[in-house]
């Protein structure tokens, strides 16, 4: 695969190509030859100056060509494969190994993939091959190139290596540590040097896993203790993805810097702890992490939990709300006095709904405040207040002090017990509008639920204005969905007892590179709205019959959560798949 005549691509041979393949119309054309490289783009490659110039492909599919659109177009013409570089793929310890950083940047490459026997390299170059005989011949793997975009190759590049030096710099510097604060390492502990949590190579290993997951939209970053090794994990789209393997030292330096810069008691490791930090992502937007620690066999654990900041200034539609049910929910939130309850799972976007709900309703003219715990996102427009259990403040009795605060809008983390349901419900009744949390499966069990908690009947009557049930379906990929006709048994499973028309297609999941093989990009919300009406309100009794109220609530338009989802899989948002799976069977009688 030699080759003593090696070519670098030129802008004026991509353009003449470019116009015999029909890439570009006759406008663009004339507009590219014109091109002038500006200062500061001298050493760029010219696939990257062409993607800059946004023009859109001439053929009938018409996207714009985009660096990746560009490779794909060069690959098919030279016969390689196109190769979009998936971070979360590449096992980055391994491809940093097995050539060194000046000679992939000497020849502008990156290896993608390593096996036993081949080694596949991505580069931007189709007709240089010069430096694979070398390669060959060091790695003992047969090289298999593939064309990928030279910015991803550029900016891949660089954090791999730096990312690798920085992991065998800090090994290196305290090769002398004990493996872990593990129970079977115990009595090691004195003579153990401690790793240096400020050491530069620990700061910069902290700084590209921050950066790194703010760039892969992760909503958790996992940093967990095994016997040789610290794993890190990701979780994107309510799933895990494995990120990294750190030398177990390393790790535990990494866990010590992350727990000064949350300001948590470092020497204490037999105890969870919990904190917050703020961070900055690429674009300079603030984020808050939520840190919590716990104490494993293999030493500490830590999550972070990222709160995007977007979050409160998303709208109800953009959350997921259909019109209908926008309406209901804004119906019960206007009210001046009254409690609503948001119920659903851990994870499902309770919190979510009420910052938004209350960064709208909380006007200069209002006094909002919230008892939580923890206090998930600091917003400025409203008071927040945390649980402390080690002092005694409980949500009842952080309720109680809210109360003498002259609210309008109280917000109660969750009722958990039965007096922080009876100080809410006092609150409900003395003028307040209350929103709070419950974990119920359902709407209707809500009320089940807080009788269970010991609340009389006629207290939930005269104080509950509706509940909401909600959870958080993975929307989607729009690169690669793909449209199949519907399952009709599928689709009446979903949708019963309504008699909904069977739509003659619906969208399914493919799974491209941009969404890493699962189909889906990003989630939004299903949500059943149930307010209390007069015709529910008999029904609100000693003996609350659950069912009779479920059937009472949908006759008078409430939506089952899988109705909801059905909704959005006929706007070719989600599948019937990912509703099933998230959704729960709502129990019907005859």
């Amino acid at each position: 695969m030699q080759s003593s005549a090696d070519r670098q691509l030129s802008l004026t041979g991509l353009l003449e190509d470019m116009r015999r393949d029909k890439l570009l119309s006759p406008n663009d054309y004339e507009q590219a030859l014109g091109i002038r490289r500006q200062s500061g783009e001298a050493s760029l490659h010219p696939l990257t100056l062409l993607a800059r110039q946004n023009f859109h492909d001439a053929r009938p599919n018409g996207k714009t060509l985009t660096e990746d659109a560009l490779c794909e177009w060069l690959a098919g013409r030279v016969g390689m494969t196109a190769c979009q570089i998936d971070p979360l793929e590449i096992d980055v310890p391994l491809v940093t190994d097995v050539m060194s950083y000046a000679f992939a940047e000497r020849h502008r490459i990156l290896a993608v993939r390593v096996t036993s026997d081949e080694l596949v390299v991505a580069t931007a170059e189709p007709d240089v091959a010069s430096w694979v005989g070398d390669l060959e011949h060091v790695s003992r793997r047969t090289i298999r190139r593939v064309l990928a975009a030279p910015s991803s190759i550029e900016r891949y590049r660089v954090e791999f290596y730096q990312l690798a030096n920085s992991v065998s710099r800090a090994r290196g510097d305290h090769a002398g540590a004990s493996a872990v604060q593990n129970l079977e390492t115990m009595l090691e502990l004195g003579k153990a040097k401690a790793p240096d949590a400020n050491d530069e190579h620990i700061v910069n290993i902290v700084d590209w896993l921050l950066q790194y997951a703010f760039d892969q939209r992760a909503s958790d970053i996992h940093l967990e203790p095994r016997r040789e090794v610290a794993h890190v994990r990701f979780r994107i789209d309510g799933v895990l993805h494995n990120v990294y393997e750190l030398p177990a030292q390393v790790g535990t330096a990494v866990l010590a810097r992350i727990k000064s810069l949350g300001r948590m008691n470092i020497a204490e490791k037999r105890k969870p702890q919990d904190s917050r930090l703020k961070s900055k992502t690429p674009s300079g937007q603030e984020v808050e992490l939520r840190l919590s620690t716990l104490p494993t066999a293999f030493g500490e654990k830590l999550v972070m939990r990222i709160f995007d900041p977007q979050v409160l200034v998303r709208s109800f539609s953009e959350l997921g709300f259909g019109k209908e049910d926008q309406r209901r929910w804004q119906q019960m939130v206007s009210n001046n006095h009254g409690i609503v309850f948001v119920t659903g799972p851990t994870g499902s976007g309770k919190t979510t709904t009420l910052y938004s709900t209350l960064k709208q309703l909380a006007t200069t003219d209002v006094n909002v405040c919230s008892i939580e715990d923890p206090i998930e996102m600091v917003e400025a427009s409203f008071n927040q207040m945390q649980v402390h259990p080690g002092i005694d403040l409980t949500f009842a009795s952080g309720v109680r002090a809210l109360l003498r605060q002259d609210p309008d809008i109280i917000m109660v983390g969750e009722v958990r017990d039965l007096e922080t349901a009876e100080i809410a419900v006092q609150a409900a009744l003395t003028g307040h509008l209350v929103l709070s949390t419950l974990h119920t499966n359902d709407a209707p069990s809500a009320f089940t639920r807080l009788q269970e908690l010991g609340l009389p009947a006629y207290l939930i009557r005269s104080s509950v204005l509706g509940v909401m049930a909600q959870r958080l379906i993975r929307s989607l990929c729009p690169h690669c969905k793909k449209k199949q006709p519907t399952d009709e048994a599928v689709w009446k499973q979903l949708t019963a007892p309504w008699l909904v028309k069977t739509p003659e297609q619906v969208y399914t999941a493919v799974g491209c590179l941009e969404c890493r093989g699962t189909g889906y990009m990003g989630r939004m919300g299903i949500y059943e709205v149930m307010p209390m009406t007069e015709a529910l309100e008999p029904l609100v009794n000693e003996q609350t019959d659950q069912q009779k109220l479920r059937q009472a609530a949908m006759k008078e338009g409430m939506h089952s959560l899988r109705l909801s989802g059905a909704h959005k899989v006929a706007a070719g948002l989600t599948t019937m798949e990912e509703v099933m799976r998230v959704a729960p069977l709502a129990r019907h009688s005859s």
